[in-house]
């Protein structure tokens, strides 16, 4: 997808499994969304695991899949450079654990926002605590990239309890719109402050990153951006139901880059969009699986300083730690500081 200042791009399809395609300043965009079982009582799922590939399972058999998790679902310790992880959980809970020592619980509605920087390494786990029922996770990870001068700031996370994020809601007769404001702001919420040397902690970078929920027969009067130079994408997921953006149909399961300029987004059906807008970082994009910088040298020089210890000691007993199935949501960050949701 290219940008385009004014129209709306064609619908483009996204898999139905792997990452959606993205644009500057936007790297990487990814949806999960499985039907896990019941917990087996020590957080992995009362289910067989033949058929999968155990270490790499993304076969959605039975509409779930282990990742590379081995017992309990998720992502266990690996590596990243030079961009950021934001970690928006609709349901179920990730287990975090990193080598800076910080360590989380967070889901239902949190975001945790990560700034890899100059290097870390961190565990993603998705512990199954209910051994009575079903256990379904839903989340979107999206990579933010950095610009050269923060691509080697120090690592650091923000957690963005749910109790914090902002949602507005605005509801006529016909139409019913809520929407979340993980990153940005919309109307008159502003998202809580992301890590301070993100590309979105600048105001003129113009990062937004929305979820809305449209009631059937809505209509989502999306707002101008705040720069023409501001490049936005209309996400809807394979589970939502299509809509009309401008009056042009956009399918369930396909992305639209749209302009800066207002659009309004019509559903017959109950639906999601996510929106993720920002105005390009505009650098070179040397990439090798977790690693993004702007040279081939660099990325070379990413692996010699993984290799030789220079993204943190890890200091868990595992590569894969998770909190038991009693813990409830917190983080303990690298100095020690305890951070609860409010309340």
């Amino acid at each position: 997808m290219a940008p385009n200042e004014h129209t709306t791009i064609q619908p483009t399809p996204l898999p139905t499994t792997g990452p959606w395609p993205t644009v500057d300043p936007f790297l990487f965009c990814v949806h999960h969304l499985d039907d896990y079982p019941a917990s087996d009582g020590s957080l992995a799922p009362a289910a067989a695991l033949t058929g999968r590939q155990i270490g790499n399972d993304f076969s959605n058999l039975d509409g779930w899949s282990m990742y590379h998790g081995e017992a309990v679902p998720g992502f266990p310790r690996h590596p990243h450079r030079g961009f950021e992880t934001v970690t928006f959980v609709r349901r179920g809970l990730v287990d975090h654990a990193d080598s800076m020592g910080a360590t989380a619980r967070y889901g239902r509605g949190d975001v945790q926002w990560m700034t890899a920087g100059a290097g870390i390494e961190h565990a993603e786990m998705f512990p199954l605590v209910d051994p009575g029922g079903p256990n379904p996770l839903e989340l979107f990870q999206i990579w933010l990239n950095l610009p050269a001068g923060s691509k080697l700031v120090k690592p650091h996370f923000e957690m963005l309890w749910s109790e914090q994020i902002p949602v507005v809601e605005e509801s006529t007769a016909a139409s019913k719109v809520r929407v979340t404001v993980a990153a940005g702001s919309y109307a008159d919420a502003a998202a809580p402050s992301p890590p301070p040397d993100s590309w979105a902690a600048a105001e003129e970078s113009d990062v937004a990153i929305w979820l809305a929920e449209l009631a059937a027969g809505s209509t989502w009067k999306v707002p101008a951006a705040r720069s023409t130079e501001t490049v936005r994408t209309l996400y809807l997921p394979h589970n939502s139901a299509a809509v009309h953006v401008d009056a042009s149909p956009m399918p369930s399961g396909t992305a639209s880059l749209v302009g800066p300029g207002e659009l309004e987004v019509t559903a017959e059906q109950a639906c999601e969009v996510l929106l993720l807008g920002g105005r390009p970082i505009a650098e070179p994009v040397a990439q090798y699986g977790p690693f993004v910088m702007n040279t081939n040298e660099e990325i070379q020089q990413a692996f010699v300083d993984f290799r030789n210890g220079g993204f943190g000691r890890w200091p868990w007993s595992d590569s894969a730690p998770n909190h038991g199935a009693d813990a409830d949501r917190f983080a303990v960050h690298a100095d020690g500081r305890l951070d609860e949701p409010p309340g």
